[in-house]
């Protein structure tokens, strides 16, 4: 489970003495702690690696966002630890889709689906989350499906 890996992960970084590398860590423990505790109100959900991927996909897309922000704002040393805990927070996600896979994915639930136009752009959409949602950046994946049903 990646929640375990965290833990390891926190473990030898805070052995190793590596302050940033434990800082991020244990933000990323603080995010899945209050999603886990958003979750007791609903549904509980019924793959927990998927629910601690969500969080950290947010958490790379939040900070991306920062790291463009910083970079407009002429702060290269704010941006420079925002890609720091990018890239800390991505050794626990699972490999993403490419562009050929993506594609691929798309073209076989449209066909599935018998999708035609962008009206079915949302069914295409639902499909491919529910699907390959822990392996894909949905941001994208909107362009390719738009582009698909265009």
């Amino acid at each position: 489970m990646i929640r375990d890996d965290i833990k390891a992960a926190l473990v030898t970084a805070m052995k190793g003495g590596e302050k940033e590398t434990t800082g991020t860590i244990r933000l990323i423990q603080s995010a899945i702690k209050n999603r886990d505790i958003e979750a007791r109100t609903g549904s509980a959900p019924a793959d927990d690696d998927a629910l601690v991927v969500e969080v950290l996909q947010k958490m790379v897309k939040q900070r991306r966002e920062s790291i463009e922000m910083y970079e407009k704002g002429n702060r290269p040393e704010l941006a420079a630890a925002e890609a720091a805990e990018v890239a800390v927070i991505e050794r626990f996600l699972p490999r993403q889709m490419d562009a050929a896979e993506t594609a691929a994915a798309i073209e076989a639930i449209k066909a599935e689906l018998g999708a035609t136009g962008m009206k079915d752009m949302g069914r295409v959409m639902a499909e491919l989350k529910a699907r390959h949602g822990a392996v894909l950046d949905m941001s994208k994946a909107s362009a390719a499906v738009k582009a698909a049903l265009a």
